[in-house]
């Protein structure tokens, strides 16, 4: 029988329940990884905001006078 476990989430290594990751490397791998999707994302929503508001501004522009 397997003893209970969980893998580390950046490279599948099995540690025990109590870790959250294999080593502090792999830690460190996983924020700055964060980090980049956090950023991703940002970049994204702001893009996206910026697309909404120039649809906005030419659809209105007729319809307003600008």
């Amino acid at each position: 029988m397997i003893d209970q476990h969980k893998h580390c989430p950046m490279c599948q290594t099995p540690i025990p329940l109590s870790e959250k990751f294999c080593s502090p490397k792999c830690e460190q791998s996983y924020i700055v990884n964060q980090k980049k999707i956090a950023k991703s994302r940002r970049t994204l929503y702001i893009i996206f905001a910026v697309f909404i508001i120039l649809w906005l501004l030419f659809t209105l522009k007729g319809k307003i006078g600008l």
